[in-house]
């Protein structure tokens, strides 16, 4: 651990002294967990006022990222931390984050405290393709997904502006397979981030049939990617990738099936992480994923 490292964690009061003094201060039977990130112009003094924030309150912080790209006056943070929402009532919360929102001048500022706070309502929207609506499904049922499916959306004899309608109280929509372009029209209407699942390892194999493009290329990896929709087909930021080997043995059924167990993994990542709020954007295409 070098020395800048060791300053955030002192700042943050994530030494192993204060962590044990605050653990004492907070009843454990009232312990509740809430994440909060932070996207700012990058400037002296964020990481205090973060960790005095929280602190003050009788919050103790479990962990922090902080990511300031260089040459870029950017400044990024995510911290997980526990509380006593009797000490420190939700909207108190909310009204303590701005405060430094508008100090700092944000972009962004987002706390969740997920035992307090709604689950994510979200619209799956699929094809014939089910292997990821499925998956989806199981993991949600079994309490897996930290989301509410309120619909799923099969893209037969849909109109965009019937989808919409359906689609309006939910939070973020996930293409899971779909297979479908949704228009520029659509997105704009729409208004929030829709995460999409690639059968290929992007940016290479855009289009269709990526697991054919890269069995004729004669790849010794493939992957899947999940992203979030942009006009552009396959090349909205990324969130998520995952890759397995493959060799001369494999043949075009092989890497179809190993394509589908990756998607399955990847979209659920995608999804679980940006429930987590681990998901940022950085600049025009591309994300702070921590």
């Amino acid at each position: 651990m070098n020395l800048t490292q060791r300053r955030v964690l002192q700042v943050f009061g994530l030494g192993r002294s204060s962590s044990i003094r605050s653990f004492k201060a907070i009843d454990s039977s009232s312990i509740t967990h809430g994440i909060h990130v932070f996207q700012c112009p990058d400037a002296v003094g964020i990481v205090a006022k973060l960790s005095d924030c929280i602190a003050s309150r009788g919050g103790n912080i479990l962990g922090a990222d902080v990511f300031v790209p260089e040459n870029k006056n950017v400044f990024y943070s995510r911290s997980e931390f526990i509380f006593d929402p009797v000490k420190w009532p939700r909207l108190q919360m909310d009204e303590d984050f701005l405060r430094i929102s508008k100090m700092f001048d944000a972009s962004r500022s987002v706390v969740r405290v997920p035992k307090l706070d709604p689950k994510f309502k979200i619209a799956v929207l699929a094809s014939k393709q089910e292997h990821c609506l499925i998956d989806l499904l199981h993991s949600w049922q079994g309490g897996r997904l930290p989301v509410d499916i309120t619909r799923v959306i099969s893209k037969e004899n849909k109109r965009e502006d019937e989808i919409l309608d359906l689609v309006q109280n939910t939070d973020f929509l996930v293409l899971a397979r779909y297979m479908q372009l949704l228009s520029g029209k659509f997105l704009q209407r729409y208004r929030k981030d829709i995460i999409n699942i690639h059968h290929g390892l992007l940016p290479s194999f855009k289009g269709g049939h990526p697991s054919r493009q890269a069995f004729d290329a004669g790849v010794k990896l493939i992957g899947a990617t999940s992203h979030f929709v942009t006009e552009e087909l396959d090349a909205g930021p990324i969130i998520e990738q995952m890759v397995e080997r493959v060799s001369h043995r494999d043949n075009i059924q092989s890497f179809v099936q190993k394509s589908e167990n990756l998607e399955k993994q990847c979209l659920a990542k995608a999804i679980k992480s940006y429930c987590e709020l681990r998901v940022l954007p950085n600049e025009e295409n591309r994300t702070v994923v921590f």
